[in-house]
């Protein structure tokens, strides 16, 4: 079978690509590191405008959605621009929110932008929850809307994936087990950015090695730079086909096989990338490193490598 996306949904990629070229998103990356949110709230009411996050939300609640293939491809461009905040936790928050009675209060807010939603791990941390207007806990006793608790906001291995700690009580949405197809769309989410941070860091490695020389010529031109290259292009491309065909299934197996291949890839494209970049690529200066640390941040978030490995293990299994 064939993964092909139509004219339609690649019309709505290089859109997106082209806002956020525009953006100048690294610029906006540092900023919110540093917790300041005016140009990153900025960009996100840009992306709520292009439609993203009504791709999570039903048309009765002012959005497009659930068209999830869509969403794969507007979290790929996302992650191609290491854009910041809890985008994969707003999807969250609208999948979760769809299931209670109170759906329509919150959702036409998470469609247009005008709320920023995030969802607490079982850590209880929650990604930017000093940047949110609605923070969610999702608990076997139900699903709670919290407030941050006071305490150090803790900065990721990514500077820009910022943890806030939520507070233990709050308002109850909706009583019994919270959660179900939100995860998967969160790992879907969160491997469609995965995968756009790959193909940057391989786009940004190609073009560096075409400039940086040695012994008089490009260093692209060596043949163990140009085959590390290849296995981390092959890597991207296979994983390609598995998140949109998991985005068409929305099986949890095939989800959590989504994302562990391309964040698996990416993972190689990061390692790929420094080594080939040397020394300058460690300096936080160089913008190289806002996609690398998200590539590794985004490893291990909303489902690690084993966990992955563990469910589509058992779901064959099964």
């Amino acid at each position: 079978m064939r993964f092909l996306l139509d004219a339609e949904q690649l019309a709505f990629a290089d859109s997106l690509h082209a806002m956020l070229t525009a953006a100048d998103t690294p610029a906006v990356v540092r900023d919110w590191s540093r917790g300041e949110h005016a140009s990153g709230r900025a960009l996100w009411a840009r992306i709520a405008a292009a439609g993203v996050f009504a791709l999570a939300v039903p048309e009765e609640h002012g959005g497009v959605g659930p068209r999830p293939v869509e969403l794969a491809v507007a979290f790929l461009e996302l992650g191609r621009h290491a854009a910041p905040g809890p985008l994969a936790e707003t999807v969250a928050a609208a999948v979760l929110l769809g299931e209670t009675p109170r759906a329509k209060e919150f959702l036409p807010g998470l469609a247009a932008g005008t709320d920023i939603a995030t969802v607490a791990a079982p850590t209880g941390f929650a990604l930017d929850g000093d940047a949110a207007s609605l923070c969610l806990s999702p608990t076997p006793q139900g699903l709670f809307r919290s407030a941050t608790a006071p305490g150090v906001v803790r900065r990721s291995l990514d500077p820009a994936r910022r943890l806030t700690p939520l507070a233990s009580d709050g308002e109850l949405l909706v009583a019994g087990p919270a959660g179900g197809q939100a995860l998967a769309w969160t790992r879907l989410a969160t491997a469609a950015q995965a995968l756009g941070v790959g193909l940057a860091l391989l786009d940004r490695t190609v073009s560096y090695v075409r400039r940086r020389t040695q012994f008089g010529v490009p260093i692209g031109s060596f043949q163990a730079v140009k085959h590390r290259l290849a296995d981390a292009k092959t890597a991207l491309e296979f994983a390609r086909p598995v998140l949109f065909g998991a985005a068409i299934s929305m099986r949890p197996a095939d989800v959590a096989a989504a994302k562990l291949t391309a964040c698996e890839a990416a993972y190689t494209a990061a390692r790929t990338a420094l080594q080939l970049h040397g020394a300058i690529g460690y300096t936080a200066e160089y913008d190289l490193s806002l996609w690398l640390t998200k590539a590794r941040a985004l490893r291990a978030a909303w489902g690690t490598p084993d966990e992955c490995r563990d469910l589509v293990l058992a779901d064959g299994l099964g």
